[in-house]
């Protein structure tokens, strides 16, 4: 799905959808995981954190909010 589609979408159309990738412009940006249950959606939040370890900025820094 399309970012440009998916930011149209509201919360309970989320909540229906399954997991998918999310691209712009045909290029790869993140993989939308909507967990159907507690299980899966704390490994999803474990691997996330992992996932963090590698570097990247806080979205505060990016959009220059103080936190």
């Amino acid at each position: 799905i399309s970012i440009t589609e998916f930011k149209k979408l509201k919360a309970h159309e989320l909540k229906r959808m399954k997991s998918c990738e999310v691209t712009s412009d045909g290029q790869y940006l993140f993989t939308f995981i909507n967990p159907q249950s507690d299980y899966i959606k704390l490994q999803a939040e474990a691997t996330g954190h992992l996932s963090n370890i590698g570097g990247g900025k806080d979205p505060s820094e990016l959009l220059m909010v103080e936190v």
